[in-house]
């Protein structure tokens, strides 16, 4: 199971095991404390020469050789020679380093792709995102691949790592087996790019649906618009299911109904479920269960707290393997975890393993901590207390009426959720409209800070109705874990579509608002 490999993983990791001598393997770290990354280059020249060069050209080479003003140091994946001219051989566009080098837009952002703006040692990669962004304020992701005789990194599904954790005064060095390109591709452009997926993509163009995964976040004409997840399976696994080309999928999905382009239409939903709002990684998955809000009518169920990551479990029995007088039902479909977090303009792709058709949604808690907001999404990259009424206009699921609405990103552990919260102060109106929910009966609760004497009292709204009585933020919490819940009260929904929820201040006082909750009852 795949929590057990991670674990199994990180101990290889640890003792720099490995049972073969291909490049990929995890192999011990060196330490160079006196020395900054920029002086074990210079002291490695030979090898890494070419990098170099693209480090110089980019205009950070020396940066390379100070502390972070911001953070604990900086992260280089670097490219050996071997790297840069293998990259340079397989680009249309050039056919020599100074080919490369003389096109400065480029090799700016090509060289500050490569360094993270924080100091992260192996033992901290994640199974998705990193949390701190590059230099050209990019996210990377980070795969663990588990081979039969070798088990290493892979960053952005493109570049293995041969030798980690040189640490150095000013952070970590990673050195890398290929070149880290920059994104450049829309999810619609990076599938169409591979042959195997050929067939989601007639569905997606057959139905009008390419501009839900066609999106450039960073033109623009497109900012602001929040970023998708795309769950795909391959030509092979439809195949599989019987599914060999377009028609074979209208047959299964919508043999009745030809009006495609309609998103009430039955393959129109196919596409949409499987486009969920917002980006999410596989490490997100984990560790949790929840309806995840998709571009179709119904929302999919993606239950992380077992030992695999399962998609619509319990729905239906999607394979039944005997093993002697041993009989294992297969009722979920998963995730094929060394192919996903794969990181486009348009967010992220992930690869399945069976088909996924719609099912009936069923509740589970919700928690929701403004995720939907493309704003705070992006304020979350880096530390510190920001101004929202700045950003008033770009704003979609948030209004307020108060004296300085603040996002608060820490960058350090407290009890709040990801160590972020919104905060305001005095009296105040805040609304939030909330993804769709399916229907049924939940209790709802706010997470905020519960500890200090001027805390606001507050009275929470849904859809204009009041919800419980009054909500005391002066106490509940102490003071090593001043965040806490705080019981609302019960509300029906009848319908599956969004909500507005609206919070305001009964006696004046701080608010520190960490996340909305809603449990199934």
């Amino acid at each position: 199971m795949k929590k057990s490999i991670y674990i199994i993983f990180l101990y290889l990791t640890i003792v720099g095991f490995s049972c073969s001598e291909d490049p990929p393997a995890i192999v011990s770290f060196e330490d160079t404390f006196q020395s900054t990354i920029y002086d074990y280059l210079e002291e490695n020249k030979e090898e890494f020469s070419d990098f170099i060069e693209i480090l110089k050209s980019g205009g950070i080479y020396k940066t390379l050789s100070a502390k972070n003003p911001f953070a604990d140091g900086y992260t280089l994946f670097l490219p050996d020679n071997n790297a840069v001219q293998n990259f340079i051989s397989q680009h249309q566009q050039y056919t020599t380093l100074n080919d490369l080098l003389n096109d400065q837009q480029y090799v700016n952002a090509l060289s500050r792709y490569h360094v993270l703006t924080d100091a992260i040692h192996s033992n901290s990669f994640p199974f998705g995102a990193f949390p701190d962004p590059t230099l050209t304020n990019d996210l990377l992701t980070v795969s663990f691949i588990i081979g039969q005789d070798s088990s290493y990194y892979k960053i952005n599904n493109q570049a293995a790592v041969v030798k980690p954790n040189t640490e150095v005064s000013n952070g970590f060095i990673h050195v890398i087996e290929s070149m880290l390109e920059p994104v450049a591709y829309t999810s619609y452009e990076w599938l169409a790019r591979q042959s195997d997926y050929s067939l989601f993509l007639e569905a997606v163009d057959l139905t009008g649906t390419r501009s839900l995964i066609d999106l450039d976040l960073k033109a623009p004409e497109q900012q602001g618009l929040p970023p998708v997840t795309v769950l795909v399976e391959s030509n092979d696994i439809l195949k599989a299911s019987g599914i060999h080309t377009l028609e074979d999928l209208i047959d299964r999905i919508s043999p009745d109904d030809s009006d495609y382009t309609n998103p009430s239409n039955p393959l129109y939903n196919f596409v949409g479920y499987h486009v969920l709002k917002n980006i999410y990684y596989i490490d997100d998955f984990q560790d949790e269960s929840s309806n995840y809000n998709t571009n179709s009518e119904v929302p999919v169920l993606i239950d992380g707290l077992g030992n695999d990551i399962a998609i619509n479990k319990g729905k239906q029995i999607l394979d039944t393997i005997i093993a002697g007088q041993d009989t294992t039902f297969i009722d979920y479909i998963g995730f094929l975890y060394d192919e996903s977090n794969v990181i486009t303009k348009s967010g992220s792709i992930h690869f399945i393993d069976r088909l996924l058709e719609l099912q009936s949604p069923t509740r589970t808690r919700i928690t929701l901590q403004f995720l939907e907001e493309p704003v705070i999404n992006s304020l979350r990259n880096n530390t510190g207390t920001f101004l929202l009424d700045n950003y008033r206009d770009n704003m979609l699921r948030l209004e307020w009426a108060a004296d300085g609405l603040f996002f608060v990103m820490e960058g350090s552990e407290s009890n709040a959720t990801n160590d972020d919260y919104i905060l305001t102060e005095g009296d105040f109106i805040i609304r939030y409209t909330i993804p769709q929910i399916v229907q049924g009966r939940y209790d709802l609760s706010v997470r905020a800070n519960a500890y200090y004497r001027n805390n606001a009292l507050i009275e929470v709204f849904i859809d204009g109705k009041k919800i419980g009585s009054t909500v005391d933020l002066t106490r509940g919490g102490s003071a090593s874990r001043p965040f806490a819940n705080k019981t609302v009260g019960t509300i029906i929904f009848n319908n599956y579509r969004e909500h507005v929820v609206e919070i305001r201040s009964l006696i004046p006082g701080r608010f520190t608002w960490d996340y909305l909750r809603f449990d199934p009852v």
